[in-house]
C-alpha cells in the first residue's frame, strides 16, 4: 500500500508528547506499506482491532489503544490517506468523519 503521507506521521512523532507511540507507529508503517489490501476484510485479517465508519474511514488502535491513527483507504488504488493520529484522549473529542478534511 501506499500511505498518504508518512512524513505527516513523521511530523507527528517529533512532537514530545507522541514520542511513546514511534515504535508502534513505525511497525503500523512498515505493515501497511508492505500490505496488499484489495478489501476492507483483507485488511481486517491483518488489523482485526481496526474499526471502520459509515464515512468509508478507518481507525487504527496504536500502542495498545493508547493513540489513534484515522485514515481513509482505497483498496482499488492500494492508498491509505493518513487523516488524523493522537492520543485517544484526543480523539474523543474529534469529529473522526470529518478531521482532516475530505
Amino acid at each position: 500500500m501506499r500511505i498518504i503521507s508518512v512524513s505527516t506521521l513523521q511530523e507527528y512523532l517529533e512532537r514530545q508528547k507522541y514520542r511513546p507511540a514511534k515504535a508502534a507507529l513505525q511497525a503500523w508503517i512498515s505493515v501497511a506499506k508492505a500490505a496488499r489490501w484489495s478489501s476492507h476484510h483483507d485488511m481486517k485479517q491483518v488489523f482485526p482491532s481496526a474499526d471502520s465508519r459509515p464515512s468509508g474511514r478507518v481507525v487504527f488502535n496504536i500502542m495498545n489503544n493508547n493513540f489513534r491513527l484515522v485514515a481513509y483507504i482505497v483498496y482499488e488504488f492500494e492508498t491509505i490517506y493518513i487523516k488524523w493520529f493522537g492520543t485517544h484522549a484526543e480523539y474523543d473529542k474529534i469529529d473522526v468523519d470529518t478531521v482532516g478534511g475530505i
